[in-house]
């Protein structure tokens, strides 16, 4: 294991392993996000999702060649698309058992998105699964697309700035950006693939869960994301 390696599994077990050694960091995490749910959601995609992009540059690069990768101006796009996450969560949840009701389907309270708020694990209800996957299927066939290309465009920017800050904040050419991203490998993997096969089944799954933990499974997913990244950069050079 190189030091790297090392240092990176630290910074996940001193991130995780508190909440499970004091159990008050739980109720604590509940409160302030109630209070101050844009806050955390830039928060947790600030630290999480950045942390996922250098595993993503661990496994494309085979290590950690961090100089001009910016991880400030990374993070601090991802800040933005955490804010963005969540506002595309309460939108989607509420909106989807709202367009099945329109469709015939009977919900058990006045308010269809209540359905969600209910311990899916304790008492299993198909209802709330059809619900629950309905709302991950409408998100990533509506959101996901324009989320992942604005976060190539922001990505391109950041490689083309040379990572750093001032660069982060010089005009960003979007058109030009978008003129040279490899739309094939953007289609075939990364909409095509990633987002039937395992976006909608994740989502799916994350809005079974109690909804004041919702974005913080989302922040570990795009730890995910960042391998997925990792493996559309290795495919868009072949």
């Amino acid at each position: 294991m190189r030091k790297g390696d090392l240092v990176l599994a630290l910074i996940f077990l001193g991130l995780f392993v508190p909440f499970f050694i004091f159990p008050s960091l739980v109720d604590s995490y509940r409160a302030i996000n109630h209070q101050l749910p844009y806050v955390m959601s830039f928060t947790k995609f600030f630290i999480l999702a950045t942390l996922g992009e250098i595993l993503g540059l661990r496994i494309r690069e085979g290590g950690y060649p961090l100089k001009g990768f910016g991880i400030l101006p990374r993070a601090i796009v991802w800040g933005f698309l955490g804010i963005s996450i969540k506002m595309a969560f309460v939108i989607f949840a509420e909106g989807a058992p709202a367009m099945l009701s329109t469709m015939g389907v009977k919900f058990p309270t006045a308010n269809p998105a209540d359905i969600l708020n209910l311990d899916f694990f304790s008492q299993f209800s198909w209802l709330q699964l059809i619900t629950a996957f309905s709302v991950g299927t409408m998100l990533n066939l509506f959101f996901a697309p324009v989320f992942m290309t604005v976060h190539k465009i922001t990505d391109t920017h950041i490689s083309t700035t040379g990572g750093t800050l001032r660069g982060f904040f010089s005009p960003m050419d979007v058109r030009e950006i978008i003129a040279g991203i490899n739309w094939r490998v953007q289609w075939d993997f990364v909409f095509k693939k990633t987002i039937p096969l395992f976006w909608i089944p994740a989502q799916t799954f994350n809005f079974l869960l109690p909804s004041e933990y919702r974005i913080l499974v989302a922040a570990i997913y795009s730890i995910i994301l960042g391998v997925i990244l990792a493996i559309a950069a290795h495919k868009g050079k072949e």
